[in-house]
Parts: structure tokens; C-alpha cells; sequence
């Protein structure tokens, strides 16, 4: 019987849930989630870029529960808006924003704007006593509307360089290509070569 090494992931968004126990399907990496403890601690965003908000979370769910934690930070990085919406991609516009609002936000914001570059940043931190970063990006561009029923946040505006949106992606293909995939795929090398 191989023994299952315990992790928590530090987030109570079911959909990333989904994600990562996905990616860890085949290795001996058992994901708990937030949910599984019943825990409803939320941890305040207050980091100024997304690794440090990343390691907020990751350490103080480690030291909860004495657990090696992983958690991510990842959003929506605009360069012609200054970065934003970045590190305030789910509050974008306000606290407990809907997705239909901060999308909204983006498009009236984008109006008049011709660049319309962008990537989804991820930074994941591993915390077991001591911090490790992993970083993914993926690259394209915000669409005029929205199009596509699958993903969350702003993934019906997002067009990838096939000209789709990742809002039209299944959770297999996403999982292939995403920020935040890369970026626990970097974490997922590095457990494997710690053994």
C-alpha cells in the first residue's frame, strides 16, 4: 500500500479544488481541502504582489494545523491598465464581487483602450516550515464580450492564441494549458524530486 503524503490547499474555491486533485491524480500526494476541515478562516489579502499573498495563506494554514500547506495566488494582469486588476483580480469591483461584475468592470474599463494584452500571473507557495515559489503564466488577449459557459472569473473574456476563449475549454484542456496549472505542474516536479 503506498502511503499517502497529506497536504492541504489552501482554499475553499471547489473549482481549484477540482484542479489540483486532478493534476496530483497519479502520484502519492493526497490534496485536503479547507473544506475537509470545516474550516471557514479566511485569511486577509493584504500582500502587495502575489507571492507574498500566496505565503500568507500557505503559512498560516501550516501553522493551524502543523500540515504542509500549498496555496496560490494567481489574477489578471493588464498592462495597458497599470497591471491591474492583479493581486485584486476577485475584488475588483468591490468586496464580494461577482465574476458578471468584475468582468463587467474590465470591459467598461477597457473601453477606449487599443492594447489589449494580457496574462493570468499564478504563484503558488509550499510551505512545510520554510517557503518554495512556483510561478506560471499564460498569454492573450481581453475579448469586447463574453463568450463561453465553462471556468470562472474572467475566463469568458479571455482569448487564447487559437483564438478561443478559455471559457470554452474543458477542465481537461485548461488544465493543460493554464497559469495556474504551469505553475502547480513547477510545484508538482519539485515534490517529486524531494520524493
Amino acid at each position: 500500500m503506498v502511503i499517502k503524503m497529506k497536504v492541504i490547499l489552501a482554499t475553499n474555491n471547489l473549482h481549484k479544488v477540482e484542479e489540483i486533485k486532478a493534476l496530483v491524480k497519479n502520484t502519492n500526494i493526497e490534496i485536503i481541502s479547507l473544506k475537509d476541515f470545516n474550516d471557514e478562516d479566511i485569511v486577509e489579502e493584504t500582500g502587495k504582489s502575489f507571492n507574498e499573498n500566496a505565503l500568507l495563506k500557505a503559512e498560516f494554514y501550516y501553522n493551524k494545523y502543523q500540515i504542509p500547506t500549498v496555496a496560490d495566488d494567481s489574477g489578471l494582469v493588464v498592462p495597458s491598465l497599470n497591471n491591474q486588476p492583479g493581486v485584486f483580480s476577485a475584488r475588483y469591483s468591490g468586496e464580494n464581487a461577482t465574476d458578471e461584475e468584475n468582468n463587467q468592470k474590465l470591459l467598461q474599463s477597457m473601453k477606449n483602450i487599443a492594447d489589449r494584452q494580457a496574462y493570468f500571473h499564478c504563484s503558488v507557495c509550499y510551505f512545510d516550515g520554510e517557503a518554495n515559489y512556483f510561478e506560471g503564466k499564460l498569454y492573450g488577449t481581453i475579448a469586447n464580450n463574453l463568450v463561453g459557459n465553462n471556468g470562472f472569473g474572467y475566463d469568458p473574456l479571455f482569448i487564447l492564441n487559437d483564438s478561443k476563449r478559455l471559457a470554452q475549454k474543458t477542465m481537461d484542456e485548461k488544465n493543460k494549458i493554464s497559469h495556474r496549472a504551469k505553475a502547480f505542474s513547477k510545484w508538482l516536479e519539485f515534490m517529486i524530486r524531494r520524493g
